[in-house]
C-alpha cells in the first residue's frame, strides 16, 4: 500500500527563489556498490530508494518538473548481464512503484529512444504514463535510452521531414520551432541541473536544453543523496546570478 506524503515538510527552509526545474545526473550508484561490498545491482536497488526520496521530496518543496537521467543511450554498450539486471529492476519499479506516485500527485513522463526497450518495458511506460497524466502536483520526467545528441539528430529529421512535405519553410525554422521538435516539447528548460558523485561532465545529457542552466555538482554517491543533499544544491541556486548572457545594470 502507498502512502501519500505530506505536502509541506516539517522544519522546512526558507527558499527566496525556487528553481521551477531541476535535473539529476544520477551517478555512483556503481561505485557506492563497490565501496559497501555489494553487487552492482544492489547499488541500483539502492539507487532507486534514492529516486522514491527525492521525488517526493522535490514534490513538497514545490518544484514543479524534475527529470531525472536513469538510463543513457551508451548504457545499451555495457555487459549484457549488467543490462538485464537494470532492465529487471526497471520493470519492478514500473509495477511496484506507479501507485505511489499517482497517490501523491506526480505525473510521470518518460523521454528517450523506446525503440530500444523491451515491448513490456515500453507497456509498462506507457500504463504508468497514463495512470499517472492528471496529475498536477509536480512532473517527474525519468530519461531512459536516452541520449542528447540522439533527441538533437532527431529532431532535425523530424523538421527536415516537415519541410520535405511543404508542412514548413526552411527560413521559418527557428529555436522555437527546433525546440518543439525536441522530446522535452512542451517541458521548460532545466533552471538547475545536480550532479552526484563529484563527476563534472554533461554526459550527453540534455545538451540542448541546458544552455542556460545553473549546475551544482555534489560528491556525494547517488544511492547515498539525500534531501538535505538536495535542499544544500537548492541553496546553492539561490546565490546564483541567473543572467542569461546579459549583464547587469551595474557592470555595464
Amino acid at each position: 500500500m502507498s502512502k501519500t506524503l505530506p505536502v509541506v515538510p516539517q522544519e522546512a527552509p526558507t527558499f527566496t527563489r525556487l528553481p521551477r526545474h531541476v535535473a539529476i545526473i544520477m551517478d555512483g550508484n556503481g561505485r557506492w556498490a563497490d565501496k559497501n561490498r555489494v553487487s552492482t545491482i544492489s547499488g541500483h536497488r539502492m539507487g532507486a530508494e534514492a529516486t522514491r526520496k527525492i521525488v517526493h521530496h522535490a514534490a513538497m518543496r514545490g518544484i514543479s518538473y524534475l527529470t531525472l537521467y536513469a538510463f543513457s543511450a551508451e548504457n545499451w554498450l555495457r555487459p549484457k548481464g549488467w543490462v538485464d539486471d537494470l532492465m529487471g529492476l526497471l520493470r519492478y519499479n514500473l509495477k511496484n512503484q506507479v501507485q505511489d506516485l499517482a497517490d501523491n500527485g506526480v505525473c510521470l513522463k518518460v523521454i528517450g529512444d523506446r525503440t530500444k526497450l523491451p515491448e513490456d518495458i515500453v507497456s509498462l511506460i506507457e500504463e504508468s504514463e497514463s495512470k499517472t497524466a492528471h496529475n498536477t502536483r509536480i512532473t517527474l520526467i525519468m530519461a531512459l535510452s536516452y541520449g542528447g545528441r540522439d533527441e538533437i539528430v532527431n529532431a532535425t529529421k523530424k523538421i527536415a521531414e516537415q519541410v520535405k512535405t511543404g508542412h514548413l519553410n526552411t527560413e521559418d525554422i527557428t529555436t522555437d520551432i527546433f525546440q518543439h521538435n525536441l522530446y522535452t516539447a512542451d517541458i521548460p528548460d532545466p533552471d538547475l541541473l545536480i550532479r552526484t558523485s563529484g563527476e563534472e561532465r554533461i554526459s550527453n545529457f540534455l545538451l540542448w536544453q541546458v544552455a542556460y542552466t545553473e549546475f551544482v555538482i555534489l560528491p556525494t554517491l547517488w544511492p547515498d543523496f539525500s534531501p538535505d543533499d538536495f535542499d544544500q544544491a537548492l541553496e546553492t541556486y539561490q546565490q546564483r546570478d541567473r543572467r542569461y548572457g546579459a549583464v547587469i545594470a551595474s557592470r555595464k
